[in-house]
């Protein structure tokens, strides 16, 4: 069962990050060739101050991880 995980800067309303997340799970079922029900999405917000040591410094260390920031820090 895939789950698709989203950090991001908040600001965004609940409205928004829901079609973000039905989009998403649209184009997974569609490339993995699954179900939409066997998806699920969180969205965690993560403010802007901690954003390096939360989400940067991990995402580039990860080996798992298939598309590099195109960002510095």
């Amino acid at each position: 069962m895939p789950h698709i995980a989203i950090q991001m800067y908040p600001g965004r309303d609940a409205a928004t990050k829901q079609r973000l997340a039905k989009a998403l799970v649209e184009t997974a079922a569609r490339e993995l060739s699954r179900s939409e029900e066997h998806f699920s999405v969180s969205i965690t917000d993560i403010p802007q101050d901690a954003w390096k040591a939360s989400v940067y410094d991990k995402v580039v260390a990860s080996a798992d991880t298939v598309i590099q920031p195109g960002y510095t820090m």
